[in-house]
């Protein structure tokens, strides 16, 4: 089994290289777009090689760009049967494996200079606040990508790793929510709460009244630099919950995670009027996507499993009651916290798609 994942690495380039990644960038959305229009309007994949195509790209490039456009004709275009036509607009530059490396201080990547393909160093920032992306990187590498966000010039790199699926019958339920971000129980009933809903909560209003007054004064630039900010801070938090449940489960010697299908939790979460907008602007899906590629890596198997009545139905005597505030009280006796109760249901309920370990 194995495990492709994405490497970000932040780039340190000269002005001059700043010059080619702007020019090639550009160079290479535009190619891909003229082919996917050239295919649309023959309304089949064209046989092109990278002698027909007039860019100012090494061939490397100009070949990844030709795959790139009959990947986008066949899974947008022609899927849709030319319904959807996609225009691709922000600046994009793609390697394969093969025709860049890295020391763990420069990737060294080729470009079109003075009409010759020639290959530069640009420095790169691989170790953060861990080594995990020195580890990564130390695998089989795929694609390399690079593009500019948040004014700053990124680099991703496809790593593709091995795993080892767990064996044995351990089951963890996950239940995500908002009050409390995840709640996770084990076969034996070992519980942990993980990240901290009333900081999100606080943060999340602390952002929108900034926004409110940057909206008044009419700082466009300065609210989309706060967005972004926003952006980053939701995602890091996604993150290290994600890596503490993993690590949870790890622990627990848990060979299955599961989750909640998430399809429509914005409807089916349990939420009040003030909550609304916070529930609008988390993002569940990419935490639950978080917590199942890191839980691959470690060789644990995610399933999705249907949430109808999770947090109502009683784990000991299976009916229904609705909980008051954070307290879950059956009639049989039953009681605890409601988001523990959602877990345990999660963790014992009809997976979505089967394939699944029985409990």
């Amino acid at each position: 089994m194995s495990q492709t994942v994405t490497v970000k690495v932040k780039l340190l380039p000269t002005q001059e290289q700043i010059q080619l990644l702007q020019q090639s960038s550009h160079e290479y959305i535009r190619v891909v777009n003229t082919l996917v229009a050239e295919m649309v309007e023959e309304k089949k994949r064209l046989k092109k090689t990278t002698k027909d195509i007039p860019a100012n790209l090494p061939s490397a490039v100009k070949n990844q760009a030709i795959k790139d456009a009959n990947s986008v004709f066949s899974t947008k275009v022609k899927k849709s049967k030319y319904a959807i036509i996609p225009i691709l607009k922000k600046p994009i530059c793609v390697w394969n494996n093969q025709n860049y490396s890295l020391d763990f201080t420069h990737i060294f990547i080729p470009f079109m200079v003075e009409g010759k393909s020639k290959r530069l160093k640009i420095r790169a920032l691989f170790i953060g606040r861990d080594h995990r992306n020195v580890d990564l990187l130390k695998h089989k590498l795929g694609t390399l990508r690079v593009t500019k966000s948040s004014g700053k010039w990124v680099a991703q790199i496809a790593v593709t790793m091995p795993t080892t699926e767990k064996t044995g019958m351990r089951i963890l339920g996950v239940d995500l929510g908002l009050k409390v971000p995840a709640v996770a129980i084990t076969d034996n009933n070992h519980v942990r709460f993980f990240g901290n809903g009333r900081e999100n909560k606080y943060k999340k209003r602390k952002f929108r009244s900034v926004r409110q007054k940057l909206g008044k004064q009419k700082k466009v630039n300065a609210i989309r630099k706060l967005d972004d900010k926003e952006q980053r801070w939701i995602k890091d938090k996604d993150h290290k919950v994600s890596r503490e449940i993993v690590h949870f489960a790890v622990e627990n010697k848990t060979s299955v995670i599961r989750l909640e299908q998430l399809t429509n939790i914005r409807q089916t979460t349990r939420t009040s009027r003030k909550n609304e907008k916070n529930l609008h602007t988390w993002s569940f899906y990419r935490l639950a996507h978080f917590i199942e590629y890191k839980a691959n890596m470690a060789g644990i198997k995610v399933e999705y499993v249907n949430p109808a009545y999770s947090s109502q139905t009683c784990p000991e005597c299976s009916k229904k009651n609705k909980a008051q505030d954070r307290r879950y009280t059956c009639p049989c006796g039953f009681k605890k916290h409601r988001d523990i109760v959602g877990a345990m249901n999660i963790r014992y309920a009809t997976v979505i798609g089967g394939n699944s370990q029985s409990a």
